[in-house]
């Protein structure tokens, strides 16, 4: 069974839209533990690296603007968040803005990394697990695991090559 069957994206009726959805495989997906997202067995290198990276950051606070100057900051936004995590895996070479990840990689979701992007927000499925800062900045406490669901139209599925 490949990833992209462990985690469902499906539609929740007309007016909700689609919607992130968590759905644990023994072996497939990542688990939280303590607020850390914890591996599968199996994941690759890269995985391993971008779920390491999510969890040093995933107590940092929220700022707006966090992450962007550089990798290593004090704050994270949705879009340094994002960015620290795909440099950790090897995925990227400079931070960039949530709307720029609209066009980052190959389209579609993909078998371990998945980014969720739109103008003015972005957040990524690890593992299965996703890595979100909120749902805007009102809400957000800063980089946090999370099995919740979450809504997603109007968000675009990009995937890092190859994972």
């Amino acid at each position: 069974m490949s990833l992209s069957f462990c985690v469902l994206l499906c539609q929740c009726g007309s007016s909700a839209g689609a919607r992130w959805e968590y759905k644990f495989a023994p072996g497939k997906t990542a688990v939280i533990i303590g607020g850390r997202a914890v591996p599968p067995a199996n994941a690759p290198p890269e995985v391993l690296r971008a779920i390491s990276a999510g969890n040093r950051i995933c107590t940092k606070p929220y700022r707006r603007g966090g992450g962007h100057a550089r990798f290593e900051d004090s704050a994270y936004d949705c879009s340094g968040t994002t960015s620290y995590v795909l440099h950790a895996a090897g995925k990227l070479s400079a931070p960039t803005v949530s709307g720029a990840f609209r066009s980052y990689g190959s389209s579609g979701h993909g078998r371990w990394i998945t980014v969720y992007a739109r103008k003015g927000h972005v957040f990524l499925e690890v593992a299965g697990l996703r890595l979100d800062t909120g749902y805007s900045d009102a809400d957000s406490d800063g980089p946090r695991w999370s099995s919740r669901s979450r809504p997603t139209k109007g968000y675009t599925m990009r995937h890092p090559s190859g994972l």
